[in-house]
Formats: structure tokens, C-alpha cells, sequence
């Protein structure tokens, strides 16, 4: 029987085929914008809540273990979540030499995000 394949010449003499790569990217990309949506209604509603409060209590509410490891893991889970979208936007349309270097901004710069806003909750909780 004679089958038709719709690999090219060149890739069936290479034997080239997916580059079995991207499954790690791809999942951590699910599951951070799972983790986003209970946090981010979480986030949204604490916010309405608090809309009328004045800064005492919008700090005593940040400083209860609850909301300060909320926002924690919000802040980690969005910023990782952005570092990989970004990665993403840049892999597709970014050819050239500076991807790698675009790559390496992105990334220091929303984990240098997350850093910053993680020691701003913790200088708030523990009254720094």
C-alpha cells in the first residue's frame, strides 16, 4: 500500500519531527491562569469591600495572615503568568538576535516586579 506523507523530502531524510518541547511552557501557562481566578475575584472583591475603609483599616486587613498570603500568591501567579505570555509574544514575533535578550529583560523584569511587591506585603504585614 502506498502512503502518502505530508512530511517534506528534507524532513523525512533528516528524520526531523516535533521538537517534543513547549509541554512544560504550556501547562505552567494553564495552571497560573487557573490559580489567577480565584485570586484575582479574590483580589477584586477584597477591594470592593474595602472601597469606604479608610488606611487603617485597609492595612489591618493586609496584615491578617489570610490576605497577606493571598496576595502573595497573587502576586507570584500573575507575574509568572505575564513572564510566560510575554516569552510567548516575543517567540513568535521577534526574529532576530535581540529574542534572547528580549527574553532575558522580560523575565528580570516581572520576577523583579514580583520581588518588590512580595516585600512590600511582607514590610506591611509584619509593620516594617
Amino acid at each position: 500500500m502506498n502512503r502518502r506523507s505530508f512530511r517534506s523530502p528534507l524532513a523525512r531524510a533528516l528524520g526531523l519531527g516535533s521538537a517534543k518541547s513547549g509541554v512544560r511552557h504550556w501547562w505552567a501557562e494553564r495552571t497560573t491562569a487557573v490559580a489567577l481566578v480565584p485570586l484575582c475575584l479574590w483580589f477584586v472583591a477584597s477591594i470592593v469591600a474595602h472601597s469606604g475603609s479608610d488606611y487603617a483599616a485597609f492595612i489591618a486587613w493586609i496584615r491578617s495572615p489570610l490576605a497577606t498570603n493571598c496576595m502573595i500568591l497573587l502576586l507570584i501567579a500573575l507575574f509568572h503568568h505575564s513572564a510566560l505570555g510575554l516569552q510567548v509574544v516575543i517567540e513568535d514575533y521577534v526574529h532576530s538576535d535581540v529574542r534572547f535578550a528580549a527574553i532575558v529583560a522580560i523575565r528580570l523584569g516581572c520576577y523583579g516586579l514580583a520581588v518588590i511587591g512580595i516585600i512590600a506585603t511582607l514590610q506591611i504585614a509584619f509593620g516594617g
